[in-house]
């Protein structure tokens, strides 16, 4: 269904970006933020089902900075890698590139974002101080940026059995975001990618329509 593209960067580098283009006028643009796995196929195909839910979708590949077509495997190779690449990326640089995203979408209407895992992370920081209304999907590092203000609507989603983000760290999120949607589910770390052993098909599909129910409330169309 999508292409990948290049688009600019706040930098004189350009990145790659895989979008995907809904059937009609768009109800508005969502920037899709990877995990640490780079625009893998699981990526794309959430890009895919945004754009399938009437929303132009981009993921840019944030890792282009430090190397072009990075797609990881959820092995330990891979996790050590992707943990080695966010290490060096930083977060001012990529979320400058979900900046960058959101403009090359901007025709689309008002933008959104959606981010899993490390990009969980970002999404919360796009909505801190990029103003953009955003959705985390277990970002294990949220608890850097609480002592943030939000300048943008948010919602949380967090697994309960995720041994990477225990009950204080969610509560600490919670707490400095009282009027942001906070969900939990009987869940892994990772449950909404069905390539990883800790997907959980019901947890997927019941954050999959909260999120769609946040993007039609706070993007219009």
């Amino acid at each position: 269904m999508g292409e990948f593209i290049n688009i600019g960067t706040s930098g004189t580098q350009c990145i790659g970006a895989y979008r995907a283009m809904p059937v009609g006028r768009p109800k508005g643009g969502i920037v899709v933020v990877q995990e640490i796995f780079g625009v893998n196929a699981h990526i794309r195909s959430v890009v895919d089902r945004y754009a399938a839910a009437g929303y132009t979708a981009i993921a840019p590949a944030v890792f282009d900075h430090l190397e072009s077509g990075v797609e990881l495997g959820y092995d330990e190779a891979g996790m050590k890698k992707g943990i080695a690449l966010v290490g060096e990326l930083g977060f001012d640089r990529a979320l400058a590139d979900v900046a960058s995203a959101a403009e090359a979408i901007g025709s689309a209407g008002r933008i959104g974002v959606v981010g899993y895992c490390w990009g969980g992370s970002i999404a919360y920081l796009a909505a801190i101080r990029l103003g953009l209304p955003a959705v985390s999907y277990y970002g294990g590092r949220n608890t850097q940026f609480v002592g943030e203000p939000a300048r943008a609507p948010l919602q949380f989603h967090y697994g309960l059995r995720d041994a990477h983000i225990g009950r204080e760290d969610r509560e600490k999120v919670r707490a400095a975001n009282p009027a942001a949607e906070f969900y939990e589910y009987d869940a892994d770390h990772g449950f909404n990618c069905d390539a990883r052993a800790s997907y959980d098909a019901g947890a997927a599909r019941l954050a999959q329509e909260r999120a769609l129910a946040f993007f039609a409330r706070h993007l219009g169309g």
